[in-house]
């Protein structure tokens, strides 16, 4: 697979774990893509925890709504509302996550475990751009979805234990890449879908952590 076609083959694989007026908060960069894949007929509250429910599309320099020092996403970029929806406070929008009122958050990962863990938000000794909402967001949404490429520099970031600091412990449901769709179960990752490019080998061969492979296996891309 070429370089320049894995981040919206991610997107366009989890625009599928989505329907029809579900509230979602879409994490920085990768994430931010998936509305561009949803399905006919599938539209989404997004949730943005600096206070916005329903944020619409980014606004392009020129747009009537384009206001680069009022209103942001997470990650710094220009921001909007769509049609119908506003701005909270603080506490009132962190109550929406931590009140279970958010039903899926599509996060990006410096590392994820066999154990639902994650440790997206600092590498000990480099610059730490903040901790964001990740911390609530893992654990208040009904689903904790990870999406990311599956290794780093050919490095793996799928592991049996994370090394890093944890964000949130037993958080993660499920993690789409590139080579596969892995499920978090008790007993450990279980992969339920495959990249056709790759072949199960090659999957475990980028991955440090046992796989089980389902009996019903399916490919990403039907």
């Amino acid at each position: 697979m070429e370089k320049s076609e894995i981040k919206a083959f991610i997107a366009k694989r989890c625009a599928k774990e989505l329907k029809d007026g579900d509230v979602v908060n879409l994490g920085i960069g990768l994430p931010t893509m998936i509305p561009s894949y949803l399905p006919e007929g599938v539209e989404l509250i997004i949730h943005a925890e600096l206070g916005i429910v329903s944020a619409g599309a980014t606004p392009k320099e020129g747009d009537a709504n384009y206001d680069p020092y009022h209103v942001i996403d997470a990650g710094g970029g220009v921001a909007s509302v769509a049609f119908g929806g506003g701005f909270i406070d603080s506490a009132t929008n962190f109550g929406l996550i931590r009140g279970g009122h958010v039903d899926a958050c599509f996060l990006g990962a410096l590392e994820v475990d066999a154990q639902g863990n994650l440790a997206n938000w600092i590498i000990p000794g480099k610059k730490m751009p903040g901790m964001g909402g990740a911390m609530d967001l893992c654990v208040g949404a009904k689903h904790c979805i990870i999406c990311m490429e599956h290794t780093a520099k050919g490095n793996p970031k799928i592991f049996e234990k994370c090394r890093l600091p944890l964000t949130a412990s037993h958080c993660v449901n499920k993690i789409i890449t590139e080579m596969c769709v892995l499920e978090v179960t008790p007993e450990g990752l279980l992969m339920t879908e495959i990249n056709p490019e790759f072949t199960v080998d090659q999957v475990k061969a980028a991955t440090a952590a046992p796989i089980t492979v389902a009996a019903n296996l399916k490919s990403m891309v039907d």
